[in-house]
């Protein structure tokens, strides 16, 4: 009998046992180390009328799955790929520097927990429909989408259906993730049989609140010197952010956008706004890199600022989605990280006020966690933590954890806060928008911390030695 053939019978046995999906397993992908857990990655039809599909990719916890909660991630954007955050950031791989293999990620959440990415709405990642008219959709679709994804995803998986699940994500996820905890709330509320086991939730620098949110990216510039006093005294002076819109015009007064426009041209065009400290990785010498069978990597402050086109270029290739039983339809595009041509997502949604849902989310006793990275402009700590303050206080939580230092590894991390005994505030010092891809090590303690139930460890300032 041939090696193969022997994996292939082991784990079809195996999971004839446990129940899990023989079809979804991916034996391995190309170029990637032994590991020790299993991973599964596949489609979710969530309307079969339409032809309305969702991909997702699993990985089991590193040691005893069976007794890991269930962590599931979504991307912002809208219409950014999960799985692409789970090989930039969160999950067991990340791409190699000629975007030809993968190797193994330190810091990978599935440390402490089972994950779960799911690309979404169609149109993101390999996620697809056959109608096209699906691809005009917003907030509310998409959460519903999820719930049903969830319901068959489960019906793959029938062992996660008790699991504690916690709901996790960054930027538009602010979008995404509290509008499907009130839906699964719902769900709970009005089942009789099956319900959610929803644990937390916890989003990443996520927009939640357009005119908190916004006014924070211009004052953000401007105190950390990347635009000057004039114009972001004209923006002080001519903005009104309580009627600021997506849509254009995005304000009342010329004056107004037109010191927006100069400011994002400023920054824009020289500096990663996602992480302000960050080189950039210039994308079209990555590519012509990468194609030539060299590697693209350019380290910045340690992290690789080109891993995005590293990944870009590896699933692409053939060999891998054929690894990942991804792209069934043979899409007439290629697999991009964020979707700008196929999705055309609601205009109106982003100025949407999240922080209702959220308020609902805990006054259900779910904890509610908001990390962000200290280097990222575009959705900066400085409104994320202005909204916690605010919601805590309509909430009439009392400060359980004064603001203090948390540390790892005898250094500063960053600095929190909580309310209430379930609402967090946490920044991640060194951090940008993407925080598990900027600072690893620190983004997996937050995390840890996160699904154990447990506070960051000194969040009071401990005597200096």
């Amino acid at each position: 009998m041939g090696y193969w053939v022997f994996v292939v019978l082991l784990g079809l046995v195996a999971l004839g046992v446990d129940g899990y999906p023989a079809e979804d397993l991916i034996l391995r992908l190309p170029g990637q180390p032994k590991v020790g857990f299993r991973q599964f990655a596949g489609y979710v039809n969530v309307d079969e009328k339409k032809g309305r599909s969702l991909f997702y990719y699993f990985a089991e916890a590193e040691e005893h799955p069976e007794k890991k909660p269930l962590t599931l991630w979504m991307s912002g954007g809208p219409g950014c790929a999960s799985v692409g955050g789970a090989f930039t950031q969160s999950g067991p791989f990340q791409p190699k520097g000629d975007g030809r293999g993968v190797r193994k990620n330190k810091s990978s959440w599935n440390k402490a927990s089972n994950l779960l990415f799911v690309d979404s709405p169609a149109g993101a990642g390999w996620s697809y429909s056959n109608t096209t008219s699906d691809y005009n959709t917003g907030d509310a679709s998409t959460a519903n989408d999820m719930y049903l994804f969830l319901l068959r995803w489960y019906e793959k998986f029938p062992e996660f259906k008790s699991r504690d699940l916690f709901l996790t994500g960054e930027s538009y996820a602010g979008h995404f993730a509290p509008p499907l905890a009130i839906v699964l709330l719902n769900h709970n509320k009005h089942s009789t049989g099956f319900k959610f086991n929803i644990k937390g939730v916890a989003l990443g620098n996520p927009l939640l609140k357009i005119d908190r949110d916004i006014p924070s990216i211009y004052l953000y510039f401007w105190s950390h010197g990347l635009i000057s006093d004039e114009i972001g005294l004209a923006i002080k002076n001519h903005c009104d952010f309580d009627v600021f819109t997506f849509t254009s015009p995005h304000n009342v007064t010329n004056e107004c956008n037109n010191a927006i426009d100069e400011a994002n041209n400023v920054v824009g065009n020289y500096i990663e706004t996602y992480d302000v400290i960050v080189d950039i990785c210039y994308p079209a010498i990555a590519q012509q890199q990468l194609r030539l069978g060299k590697s693209a990597t350019k380290i910045s402050l340690g992290v690789d600022a080109c891993l995005n086109a590293e990944l870009t270029f590896y699933f692409n290739l053939p060999e891998v989605q054929h690894a990942f039983h991804a792209n069934r339809t043979s899409l007439p595009y290629n697999w991009v990280f964020c979707s700008t041509d196929v999705l055309n997502y609601s205009s109106t949604d982003p100025d949407t006020n999240i922080l209702p849902l959220v308020k609902t989310i805990v006054q259900n006793g779910i904890p509610f966690w908001l990390f962000s990275g200290d280097q990222d402009s575009i959705v900066p700590l400085t409104g994320s933590r202005t909204i916690i303050r605010e919601l805590a206080q309509d909430l009439k939580f009392k400060v359980t954890v004064p603001y203090g230092a948390w540390f790892y590894k005898g250094q500063v991390g960053g600095w929190a806060t909580e309310y209430g005994n379930l609402l967090t505030f946490a920044t991640v010092r060194g951090g940008g928008h993407f925080v598990a891809f900027t600072q690893p090590e620190r983004a997996l303690l937050l995390f840890q911390s996160f699904v154990s139930g447990k506070r960051l460890p000194n969040t009071t300032y401990p005597p200096i030695v």
